[in-house]
């Protein structure tokens, strides 16, 4: 997006030629040309990745994977593993990023090594936050003493807030959270 926000501001604003422009950014004229048209859609990406290096040796690592379902964990083949029995017993002449590529494809595919699945955390603005005590030691007037510090964490902007107390008290949580949300909400932190 940016180079597509250059072009056209190098051509519009500043009068570039398509030349000067195919030189500054390294793009074909052809592609320069649909940005200027408002052609140029982006990239796409592919629905089916073709394989063909691998081909002869598809059904080889899909066995390998297949098997290895009922092995223990440790004890299945890793794409580096396969790699290099491909090479060393079948004559593989390929490279490894091939087949670690298919092989974590394939093993979605199979269900050898599926994901776990995890539940984002959204919290709502400005209702959740976690609070915690800690210790720290400052220099005051020369002296050195332990303060005790209330920190508060925002669950939607992860925006700390801390503050140090003589000690830990109830009126000293509640200034704190008092001073807490001023701050969040004020800033919009929260």
């Amino acid at each position: 997006m940016d180079q597509y926000e250059y072009i056209r501001i190098a051509h519009r604003v500043y009068g570039k030629k398509i030349r000067e422009i195919t030189r500054e950014t390294g793009h074909s004229r052809n592609t320069v040309k649909k940005v200027l048209k408002n052609e140029y859609m982006g990239y796409s990406t592919r629905q089916n990745q073709p394989f063909p290096s691998l081909g002869p040796y598809l059904g080889t690592i899909a066995n390998w994977l297949v098997n290895d379902k009922d092995n223990p964990k440790k004890q299945r083949h890793t794409g580096t593993r396969i790699y290099n029995r491909l090479k060393n017993e079948k004559g593989y002449q390929g490279s490894i990023s091939t087949v670690l590529r298919y092989v974590r494809i394939a093993r979605q595919k199979i269900g050898v090594s599926a994901r776990q699945v995890f539940i984002p955390l959204d919290p709502p603005v400005g209702q959740e936050a976690e609070v915690d005590w800690g210790r720290c030691t400052a220099i005051l007037g020369g002296l050195k003493t332990v303060l005790k510090f209330l920190c508060i964490r925002s669950k939607f902007s992860g925006k700390h807030f801390v503050r140090c107390y003589p000690c830990e008290r109830q009126q000293v949580l509640f200034d704190a959270h008092i001073q807490a949300f001023h701050i969040l909400v004020v800033f919009s932190l929260f």
